[in-house]
């Protein structure tokens, strides 16, 4: 990682305009100076953070490791994913942690929802396969990301989805347990919200949360507050409502039962996901032509 901060990213990057805003951050884009190629910066400030109170000490610890973490879980190499967003440069000093990633200018899967609606089973099939990919590379290189939604779900100018923002993710690949309230409450885990130590299956519940919405453009756990929806979580009590899943094929439930599965020794992993038929036939997509 560099030194120098916002000045030593000034030196090799020229800055553009915003394009997001996350709770703590901003992301701009940005050009390399060198080439001209175009990225993204995303940028937290250290003083919030720090001002934050105590309870939230641990959003600054996640800031300072969120550079080291997040090039493990995209670095080139065996077992590496293209649908990660890539880290390709990190500048930290103590004012601020800037890292440069991947520019992903077709917008995210909230937005891609939010504006059609469901989605056809081959197209939440294909999309899914691409996260689990992105899911099984990170936890084969014991990076759990522990904030699955859409909203990290983002889309390259070719349309190729990558899992983005590392913000939240943990380390476990030197088989410590993973502890702490962390992720966004519809998606979080059940063994999370308990306050239990958990492992990397966290993502899988995620995701499966992220495909039900895909395939009904509902939530499988809600609530009007955090702690309604927590109180959800808990109990785990997946349905399918006729009016949103009438359609939705049984190997598409099947898929989802078996990803929003609160026992987690039988929850599948996120390698398991990628060899379930419903996946394979991308939701039937090879059946039907």
């Amino acid at each position: 990682m560099s030194s120098g901060g916002e000045l030593a990213l000034r030196q090799e990057y020229v800055i553009g305009d915003e394009i997001g805003r996350g709770r703590f951050g901003t992301v701009r884009r940005c050009y390399a100076v060198a080439t001209g190629e175009a990225f993204a910066v995303k940028s937290t400030p250290k003083a919030p953070l720090r001002e934050a109170e105590a309870a939230d000490a641990l959003d600054l610890a996640l800031a300072e490791q969120e550079p080291k973490v997040h090039l493990v879980a995209s670095a080139p190499g065996p077992g590496a994913s293209p649908h990660v967003v890539a880290l390709h440069a990190a500048f930290e000093d103590d004012a601020a942690v800037h890292l440069v990633v991947d520019l992903c200018a077709g917008g995210d899967l909230l937005s891609l929802v939010s504006s059609r609606g469901r989605l056809p089973e081959h197209e939440a099939a294909d999309l899914v396969a691409q996260l689990a990919s992105a899911l099984a590379s990170c936890h084969r290189r014991g990076v759990a990301h522990r904030d699955v939604k859409p909203d990290n779900l983002l889309f390259d100018g070719g349309g190729v989805l990558k899992l983005g923002d590392f913000g939240s993710a943990g380390w476990f690949g030197d088989g410590r347990p993973m502890t702490g309230l962390v992720g966004t409450p519809y998606y979080v885990a059940p063994e999370v919200v308990a306050g239990r130590e958990y492992g990397e299956k966290v993502d899988v519940w995620s995701a499966g949360v992220v495909l039900y919405m895909m395939l009904s453009g509902t939530l499988p756990f809600y609530g009007a507050t955090a702690a309604e929806v927590f109180q959800c979580v808990l109990r785990g009590n997946l349905r399918f409502p006729p009016r949103a899943f009438a359609s939705v094929s049984p190997e598409a439930k099947d898929l989802m039962r078996r990803m929003l599965c609160k026992d987690v020794s039988r929850r599948f992993s996120a390698d398991q996901v990628l060899r379930h038929p419903w996946i394979v036939s991308r939701g039937g997509a090879a059946v039907m032509g």
